[in-house]
């Protein structure tokens, strides 16, 4: 019965009509308490797996490549556990605002690159210096998020240059 209705009001149409990322966000319909301890297991998980990346460094022949592997992977969990708080939709609509759009794909293309230099490119070298551009995009992304931030570090610089 409810199906006849949707249908004869129209309703199912719209729902047709919707994206697979409104279609996301619809299903990601969870409680507050949820989302926070979603977040917190998630941003911890990122937290542990980059200092144990950190204390990985200092092992002999695969140090660096576990260090890059899991500091790399603790970013991504850390950039996706805002994403229990705010919903993945809004969260992708914020990453891509105007403020945070350049710093948004400077960081995941460090994210991607870094992986990249590590297992397709076998180059050590380029994947230090990728996981040292995701520490300053991913520095820079979350200044975003404070008003005048970004700013008045741009007019710091601009002084100290001076």
């Amino acid at each position: 019965m409810d199906k006849l209705k949707s249908v004869l009001s129209g309703e199912e149409t719209r729902r047709d009509n919707r994206t697979v990322l409104e279609t996301v966000n619809e299903a990601s319909t969870l409680g507050w308490g949820t989302r926070v301890k979603g977040f917190i297991a998630c941003f911890v998980l990122g937290g542990v797996c980059a200092i144990l990346g950190v204390c990985l460094l200092f092992l002999p022949r695969i140090g660096l490549i576990l260090f890059i592997v899991f500091y790399t992977f603790g970013n991504i969990c850390a950039l996706c556990s805002t994403m229990f708080l705010l919903g993945p939709m809004k969260q992708l609509k914020r990453m891509c605002d105007k403020t945070r759009a350049l710093a948004t794909t400077i960081m995941i293309t460090c994210l991607v690159l870094t992986l990249c230099a590590v297992f397709w490119w076998k180059n050590f070298g380029l994947a230090l210096f990728f996981v040292i551009l995701q520490v300053l995009s991913f520095a820079w992304y979350s200044l975003s998020y404070i008003p005048f931030v970004r700013d008045a570090i741009l007019r710091l610089v601009a002084m100290c240059m001076k």
